[in-house]
């Protein structure tokens, strides 16, 4: 494992980025949050990932030259076109757009189209939390998993993620895949030769497997059964009908290097309680559910442990697998 400070990872990243031919906005917000992602604890979704978007934006499957931009609004609500760019500069557009019109209308619905992959969901709602409203994330990933009852991978993993602010504490951080684990894990197994356990994935002939790379080549098992794949119906046309990006089945695997744009989909909804019962009343109901969760004994409030972790990266650094820091500096050199 090689050691980073996080402003020294931040950095080698940005220039990795920045030479693979991302403009210096995009490679400045994708870093940051892969970065955020390492520090939490979550290595698949950290740096490692901008080699596979280095890969696509040398190919050309994302464009380096994207500045998304608004192309649709009413109200609250808002589409953002990310140009087929990596999709961070997208969403932060999307998530102070829709801040912006939740103030001003009580709430806002602003989707994301022609994105890429977005990383942590809940990362992109800190900003909506730091802005005493309550704030939610969808998106679509190419195709992983099969409709209730099929075998034929359609769906993404499609995570849903949700912020609650709280009066005078850390925001309740919610992030969940619809899958029976996040693809990344998957990933992470068959790179390292380990298996997986029975009920996370089906083999191409749609039968339970425990081989990670049997898995990758086959579909994702979703959290719930039938009704985690209703759930990550939803998601999908959330994120698509309403603001025409492609479907899952339409978008070239992230895994592959060359493919198509993957054209994917998120979207941001935003509400202030000072709109609704108002801001006071807001953090009394939350607080009083957030006390009688903690009342029963062994219960961990959703997005604790990442803050923890963040909190020790922040003043420790964090180690990263020696193949990806190698592959980064010369990729930055």
């Amino acid at each position: 494992m090689t050691h980073f400070t996080l402003q020294a990872l931040e950095a080698l990243t940005v220039r990795a980025l920045a030479n693979a031919g991302a403009n210096a906005e995009m490679a400045r917000t994708t870093a940051r949050a892969l970065v955020a992602a390492d520090a939490q604890g979550m290595a698949s979704h950290g740096v490692a990932r901008a080699l596979q978007y280095a890969a696509h934006l040398a190919n050309g499957r994302a464009d380096g030259a994207a500045v998304p931009a608004v192309i649709h609004a009413k109200g609250g609500a808002a589409l953002v076109d990310a140009r087929s760019g990596l999709a961070f500069p997208a969403c932060a557009l999307a998530t102070d757009e829709g801040v912006r019109r939740a103030r001003e209308s009580g709430v806002a619905f602003v989707g994301v189209t022609n994105s890429h992959h977005f990383g942590v969901a809940a990362y992109h709602l800190q900003s909506i939390a730091e802005q005493r409203m309550v704030g939610l994330a969808f998106g679509n990933s190419p195709s992983a998993m099969p409709a209730a009852g099929g075998r034929t991978p359609l769906f993404g993993t499609n995570p849903i993620a949700a912020v609650f602010p709280r009066r005078a504490a850390p925001p309740l951080s919610i992030d969940l895949s619809l899958s029976q684990v996040a693809r990344g894990k998957v990933m992470v197994a068959a790179k390292e030769g380990r298996p997986i356990p029975l009920g996370w994935a089906l083999d191409q002939r749609g039968e339970p497997t425990t081989d990670a790379k049997a898995a990758l080549e086959g579909s994702m098992l979703a959290v719930g059964g039938a009704k985690g794949a209703m759930l990550a119906l939803i998601v999908e046309l959330l994120v698509t009908s309403l603001t025409g990006a492609a479907i899952g089945f339409e978008a070239t695997s992230f895994f592959v290097d060359e493919g198509n744009r993957p054209r994917l989909g998120q979207a941001f909804l935003v509400v202030d309680p000072q709109a609704m019962a108002g801001l006071d009343t807001y953090f009394d109901r939350v607080e009083t559910l957030v006390a009688a969760m903690l009342a029963d004994e062994g219960v961990r409030l959703p997005g604790d442990r990442r803050l923890a972790l963040a909190a020790a990266a922040s003043a420790q650094g964090v180690d990263i697998a020696d193949s990806v820091a190698s592959a980064l500096q010369k990729l930055a050199a």
